[in-house]
Order: structure tokens, then sequence, then C-alpha cells
């Protein structure tokens, strides 16, 4: 019987600033080898491969980002609590600052050119942000289910979450669920529950679903750590430096693949089309790929086939 080769250990890296980078490193050595990045979703952490990985279907060992070739670093958002620490200061924190922490990390670390920088749902928006502050270190941006902004309907339901967070009696628990419907789709509730009823409880089936995932991260998470991750993903903007979008994207010399999903109730597919307009006649090599799926802003962790079959374009082509 095969053993189950053992999850890499975390790994920090003090920066010349003080603050400390928590990440994980999989596969090649990051000095000889192609280095793929990979930003973490919003109650992710830095385990992205492996057993127990949070994408471990796409990186690993002959999968599409293959262990065998590449040099994997996925980077712990600071304050997401993964490495027991937090920020008491997060309020004064946005997505470029992370960006530039992770960017100085890369550096620190000896890498001299990342080949592909990947980011899911607010990933995204930081590997935006990283393009932006570096742009010409990295070779290709894959930015999946997210954006290079706050849209007006992240911040609205940024500002409720917040408000659960701050005031409610069960605030990780509630917001959980209040987030699962930004996740998720209409008609993806139907399609697995159907208005049936769990008997043993007595409440109907997506109820007692809904109950579990609040439950179930209440019981992983800290309540500070998904206040600053909450607060990072309404503070997304690569246009705070003052210039404007296409000043900002003109600048960039990576080839820039958007990954959307037609059902994201969170970030809409509508914006990236219109982000791949202005880019393109701003003269940026930008494409557009879309996954076809019920399951709303979750389908870039659910779909991993058609992921797949798209990073295969970007990564193995």
């Amino acid at each position: 019987m095969p053993t189950v080769p053992p999850i890499p250990s975390l790994q920090r890296i003090q920066l010349t600033n003080g603050q400390t980078l928590s990440y994980h490193h999989y596969g090649q050595d990051f000095k000889s080898a192609p280095v793929v990045v990979v930003n973490h979703p919003l109650t992710a952490n830095s385990e992205v491969a492996g057993p127990h990985g949070w994408w471990n279907d796409i990186i690993g060992k002959g999968k599409v980002i293959d262990t065998d070739r590449f040099a994997v670093i996925c980077f712990n958002v600071p304050g997401n609590g993964y490495d027991e620490s937090f920020l008491e200061d997060y309020t004064y924190w946005n997505a470029g600052t992370v960006a530039g922490y992770f960017c100085s990390g890369l550096r620190q670390l000896g890498i001299e050119q990342v080949d592909f920088l990947i980011g899911g749902s607010i990933g995204a928006g930081i590997a935006w942000e990283m393009a932006a502050l570096s742009p010409k270190y990295f070779c290709h941006l894959i930015p999946v289910a997210g954006d290079w902004k706050s849209s007006d309907w992240v911040l609205a339901n940024v500002l409720v979450q917040k408000n659960i967070l701050d005031s409610n009696a069960s605030p990780l628990e509630t917001a959980r669920m209040h987030a699962m419907l930004t996740y998720r789709t209409p008609a993806s509730f139907t399609e697995r529950f159907n208005r049936t009823k769990n008997p043993e409880l007595g409440i109907y089936n997506v109820e007692s679903w809904m109950l579990y995932h609040g439950k179930k991260l209440s019981e992983r998470f800290a309540l500070q750590a998904y206040k600053t991750m909450n607060h990072l993903l309404g503070r997304i903007d690569i246009t705070r430096n003052g210039k404007s979008f296409e000043e900002n994207i003109g600048s960039i010399q990576a080839s820039i693949h958007i990954v959307s999903i037609d059902s994201d109730l969170l970030f809409s597919p509508h914006e990236d089309v219109i982000t791949v307009g202005k880019a393109k006649n701003a003269g940026v090599n930008i494409e557009q790929y879309i996954i076809e799926s019920i399951y709303g802003h979750d389908a870039f962790l659910m779909e991993s086939k058609k992921v797949r079959q798209i990073f295969e374009k970007i990564i193995i082509n």
C-alpha cells in the first residue's frame, strides 16, 4: 500500500520591515524551477495542495500544476489566523498592503521571476494588486473568480458582513450563512434540496445545511481573522495610486487570463467583460475564459474538471 506523502510544513520568512509571512512550498526548488504563486480565497489558507489542500485536484504530482515540474508557493494573508497570528490594526490595511508584502517575500526568497500568478476570489484581487505593484515581475496573471476592484455589490456585502460580525450574538455562524448566499446560486439550492425536509430536526434540509456551514466555520476560524479578511475583501483597488485602470493595466507586462464564472453572484462576470474590453482597447494581452456552472462563485472550488481544462490551455500550452 503506497504511503501518503507528508504535508509540507508551514514555513516563515521575516521581511526587512519586520512583517512575518507564513507560507507553504510544494514541488521543486523555487530558485531553479518555474514558479507558480497561488493566492488563497477568504477562508482558506496556504495549504493549497496535499491530502488536505483546498485545490488538491489542481496542484500536485502529475496534475495540471505539476509539482514534478513547478515550484508552487502559497502565502497566508497576514491575519488570517492559520499561523496563529492576527492583526489588531487590520482597518489600516488593504489588499495592496498584502500584495506589497507578498511581492517583497517572493524577492526575499530569491525568486527573480514568477511564471504564473494565480488567485481565487479575494486572492485574485490580491494577484491583480501584485501585478500592478510589480508590473514586470510576473509572466502570466490568472485571476479566478475575482476582480481588480471591490465593486459596489462587493462593498455592500462586506458592509452587511461587518455589521453581522460586530453585533450578532453568533457572528461567525451568521456571517457564514449570509456569505453562502453569495457563494452559491438559487438554482444550485433547488437542485440539491428541492424543499426537502430533515425529519430528525424538523426543518428544511437547506436550513440544516446552512446551519452546518455556519457551525463548521466557527469551529475552525477566529472572529478576528474573519473580520480581517472581510475588511480586505472590500479594499481591493489597483487605482488607489491615483492612476486610471487603463494606466495601471497598461503597465502590466504579464499575459492576463481572466477566469470568470457565468453564475457568480459575488464577482459578476459582467464586470470581467468590461475589464477585458477596456484592457484590449488599451492594447493589453488579455483573454477571458468562462466556467459555465450552476454553483456560482464556489465553482472555482467545485468544478475542478472545468478549471483544469482552462489551466491546461494557459499553463501546459
